[in-house]
């Protein structure tokens, strides 16, 4: 199959919105994933990824231009064991809280449905990956309004066992730009994965539109000893 390069993808999206990168390297020696937001609002441009135990928070730049943190500030990363819980919202906590308790991935986001943004009816998109004993695998979840009706949601979920050296998907919230915007369709889009971890982070962040973009979060976990590296850009410094 013939793979989508990730840096096209992007650079050819004005406004994917925020998105979710999972795959696997090509030396099949780390579990790689990504997070990204954009915005188009100064309360969604007024942002920063921080650390926060062995995740990372959204924080307000500018704590003075903070106008509604109800969608903007939250944890979209969280490790739970040997899972490690991405998503776009507070829904990271549901699926860190509900595992915790022995719910499943699915189990969890049955409990929420797509944010209260009218009209976009932003999807919650949401990853997980589980690595142990040198097993890798990883799912994607995306709870989106059904044809842009609010009292319907549609509940999709992708599950990736023994992924391919070199391959990953990107799930993200919106086609593109637009007013309402128009929410992502379709299975997540298979990419490849190449590089290191800086060269991937430069790729990624350099290829996200210029004036939208605001995060990165990429992590690189070695699949035998789930020792792990990190990086974090912040447009805002």
């Amino acid at each position: 199959m013939e793979l989508t390069s990730l840096e096209q993808y992007l650079k050819a999206n004005a406004y994917p919105g925020r998105g979710i990168i999972i795959g696997l390297s090509a030396d099949q020696r780390y579990a790689v994933t990504a997070y990204f937001i954009m915005g188009r609002s100064v309360n969604s441009r007024n942002r920063v990824f921080v650390k926060d135990g062995e995740g990372i928070r959204t924080k307000a730049h500018d704590p003075a231009k903070l106008s509604d943190p109800s969608l903007v500030i939250y944890a979209p990363v969280r490790v739970l064991g040997n899972k490690m819980i991405v998503t776009n919202g507070d829904q990271t906590d549901t699926i860190y809280e509900l595992m915790d308790k022995q719910q499943t991935f699915e189990q969890a986001l049955r409990t929420r449905t797509f944010e209260p943004d009218a009209p976009n009816y932003t999807p919650r998109i949401s990853g997980i990956l589980h690595i142990e004993s040198g097993v890798y695998n990883y799912a994607m979840s995306i709870l989106k309004s059904n044809a842009g009706r609010p009292d319907s949601c549609c509940r999709q979920t992708f599950a990736y066992e023994q992924p391919f050296a070199g391959e990953g998907h990107i799930i993200h919230t919106y086609q593109g730009d637009g007013d309402p915007l128009p929410s992502f369709a379709g299975e997540p889009v298979c990419i490849g994965i190449s590089g290191d971890i800086d060269a991937f982070t430069d790729m990624v962040w350099s290829s996200l539109q210029e004036e939208n973009k605001v995060s990165l979060f990429v992590r690189f976990i070695d699949i035998e000893t789930g020792k792990y590296e990190t990086r974090i850009v912040n447009k805002n410094k």
